[in-house]
């Protein structure tokens, strides 16, 4: 084991363990890495289901703040996103999302991406709403 995997099995995850999926080969680019795209899209899932329910009811996504893509995923691989509530504003929520890779028939799991997520709840019209006290 390299000095990198051994600091990334020491790092643990910041927030709640929010989704957990295996990558498959249908979601893979030329090189046979998982696309950028489909991490993005499962955090975005991950950060919509949190702040869901913090905000009880409906939100949307309004912006993604300093995404950095630190290590390929690969076929195989579980995706494990976590998700923490860092600022609620009166109609926004703050979220930083991380998604760690669980390598394929190992326990070595190494931190692929985070980002910072702002969520917006909105009303049955679109409409910012405010956000529930906490």
């Amino acid at each position: 084991m390299s000095a990198t995997d051994a600091s990334a099995i020491d790092e643990a995850p910041r927030g709640e363990l929010t989704v957990r999926l295996v990558a498959m080969p249908g979601d893979t680019n030329a090189n046979g890495d998982i696309f950028g795209g489909w991490v993005l899209s499962q955090m975005d899932q991950a950060g919509g289901i949190a702040a869901v329910e913090r905000a009880q009811g409906r939100v949307v996504t309004v912006a993604i703040d300093a995404m950095t893509f630190i290590r390929p995923v690969r076929v195989g691989d579980v995706l494990c996103v976590y998700t923490a509530i860092d600022r609620v504003g009166r109609t926004s929520m703050k979220l930083h999302i991380e998604a760690w890779a669980q390598r394929f028939r190992s326990h070595v799991r190494e931190k692929v991406t985070d980002a910072t997520f702002t969520f917006v709840a909105i009303d049955d019209q679109g409409r910012p709403r405010p956000v529930p006290a906490g």
